[in-house]
């Protein structure tokens, strides 16, 4: 497909510390992984062109995802919106299943993205399922929790094995396309 014809979709992770959005990212654009933690100060932004189907020609179209990786400190959320937040397409909301805490601090980053009364598209990722022995939220939890909001779905991902990453950045691609036409 030419370029003339690319969609561009600005896609934001959201989530509090250590929660693992830039090794879900790094997954997804390099598929790789690493152990080493470092805070992201400020934001981060990667790319990755994809191919997803056309919900009503059902023909291949790319798209060209900007995806943003927002430092997750709580005190930092109301800086941030106006510069990072604008003109945001989707949303990755990211919480540790091994701390529980992390699940409803999303409601904050989540209304710190909304603008206006147009709810965003956002798929829910319980990251860190590869830690079976420390799991603290379930999926049951992480579906509950998505449910007050339009999301394509909630899932447990694991940065370290892959699981669901790429399907969850997929599907969620394809919402922002099939709501934008």
């Amino acid at each position: 497909m030419s370029e003339a014809h690319l969609f561009k979709f600005k896609i934001c992770l959201v989530g509090d510390l250590a929660v693992g959005k830039t090794c879900l990212i790094r997954r997804y654009v390099f598929n790789e992984y690493s152990d080493s933690y470092i805070c992201t100060i400020g934001t981060k932004v990667t790319t990755k062109k994809i191919t997803i189907q056309h919900p009503k020609t059902k023909k291949p179209v790319d798209v060209q995802l900007y995806i943003w990786d927002i430092m997750g400190k709580q005190d930092f959320r109301k800086l941030l919106q106006k510069a990072y937040f604008l003109g945001v397409q989707g949303i990755v909301a990211v919480c540790d299943n091994t701390r529980e805490k992390t699940l409803p601090g999303l409601d904050g980053w989540i209304d710190g993205v909304q603008s206006g009364d147009d709810e965003i598209p956002t798929v829910f990722l319980g990251n860190k399922s590869d830690l079976l022995d420390f799991q603290e939220i379930g999926l049951n939890e992480i579906k509950s929790f998505a449910a007050g909001y339009e999301s394509p779905g909630a899932y447990l991902s694991s940065a370290k094995t892959g699981l669901n990453v790429n399907f969850a950045f997929d599907i969620l691609s394809k919402k922002i396309l099939k709501e934008m036409l």
